[in-house]
């Protein structure tokens, strides 16, 4: 008997892959994007461990027979509703108490690398970088690069919350004119092209010229007046996408409205407004530290990278170290944000291979 050759068993069919994983894997191939997207979880684990790298307090230690963990406890903080279950041990709470005298050689304690807090003023006034001081000290001998840790908190706070509140009204907004288009999408387009009329650092400073020196008000308007963009998207993929099957079907099932738009349109056009509040994360670090700057942002003592330079301008010829740290900090955040903006933007593309 002649055996017939078997025909080889055909491989398994391959998974199909969601859009998020396809872009992920074009995004995780771009090193440029890779390197900002690095850099941009490194400012948030500085920002959250900043009690551990910055502190005038130790991180642990054993002060009267007694162990405290002052400084970690002040990250636990960090954690939003934390401050309502964790507290400090007196004597450590007190605001008066000062752990660099209090404790004697004989009391163990391990301090941070910088054992300063960035409103901790020294008699070493304008000193400039040393062992004790990594990166010098400003007019009032406050540490650098306490301030310099603790203005990241800041930047990344101003650039999530008023990218946070853009986002609402501009999805919001944008989403109402796209879908019921006629006279909605008419008067929203218009108050797109007034708000846009405007410059919007300018429109900034004209508000803000009215309300108390912030950083919450800075947070507030910086997302009032940077929504423009995030519509005007969310309107082009409206109107993109509510003619598509998937769409037609919702509403021959009776879906209401609102229902179609926010459950079944918005999840398939969130891509483009993602790599819009990219960028404007970016614009809104830059514009409160410009806002710093001119004094309408936060308010000394607090540290901001904006207003650590202002100080770093009245000193720039007999102090010149004061500068490059806060000037390093914001080009180096603007810039890794931008570039992880370009990488999305190129990895949701579907002209991309």
């Amino acid at each position: 008997m002649i055996e017939l050759p078997t025909a080889p068993t055909p491989p398994p069919p391959e998974k199909g892959r969601s859009l998020g994983r396809l872009a992920w894997e074009r995004f995780r191939r771009n090193p440029r994007g890779m390197t900002g997207l690095a850099f941009v979880l490194l400012m948030a684990a500085i920002a959250f461990f900043s009690p551990l790298l910055a502190n005038r307090q130790p991180i642990v230690c054993r002060y009267q027979g007694q162990w405290y963990f002052p400084a970690m406890v002040e990250v636990i903080q960090n954690i939003p509703g934390a401050t309502w279950i964790v507290q400090k041990s007196p004597p450590f709470s007190q605001v008066t108490f000062n752990a660099k005298r209090a404790l004697t050689a004989a009391d163990f304690a391990l301090w941070p690398p910088i054992p300063f807090d960035p409103r901790e003023t020294t008699v070493n006034t304008l000193q400039p970088p040393s062992r004790e001081h990594w990166l010098g000290t400003d007019q009032n001998g406050r540490d650098i690069a306490a301030r310099v840790i603790y203005g990241t908190i800041v930047s990344i706070q101003v650039g999530l919350v008023s990218m946070g509140i853009a986002t609402g009204i501009g999805i919001f907004l944008g989403a109402l004119a796209g879908y019921y288009q006629g006279w909605t999408d008419i008067l929203i387009s218009r108050l797109i092209e007034i708000v846009q009329c405007f410059p919007t650092f300018f429109l900034i400073l004209s508000i803000l010229a009215w309300l108390e020196p912030s950083i919450i008000n800075v947070m507030i308007v910086i997302g009032l007046t940077s929504w423009t963009s995030i519509a005007r998207y969310t309107r082009g993929e409206f109107l993109r996408l509510q003619n598509q099957e998937f769409v037609l079907a919702t509403r021959a099932l009776g879906c209401g409205s609102f229902r179609i738009m926010f459950i079944h349109i918005l999840p398939n056009s969130i891509a483009p407004v993602l790599v819009t509040v990219t960028f404007g994360i970016a614009s809104a670090i830059l514009a409160e530290a410009g806002l710093s700057w001119l004094g309408f942002g936060v308010q000394q003592p607090d540290p901001s990278w904006g207003n650590i330079l202002r100080d770093a301008y009245e000193y720039l010829r007999s102090a010149p170290h004061m500068v490059y740290p806060p000037c390093a900090a914001i080009f180096l955040a603007v810039l890794c944000y931008n570039l992880v903006g370009d990488a999305l933007r190129d990895a949701i593309d579907p002209r991309i291979a």
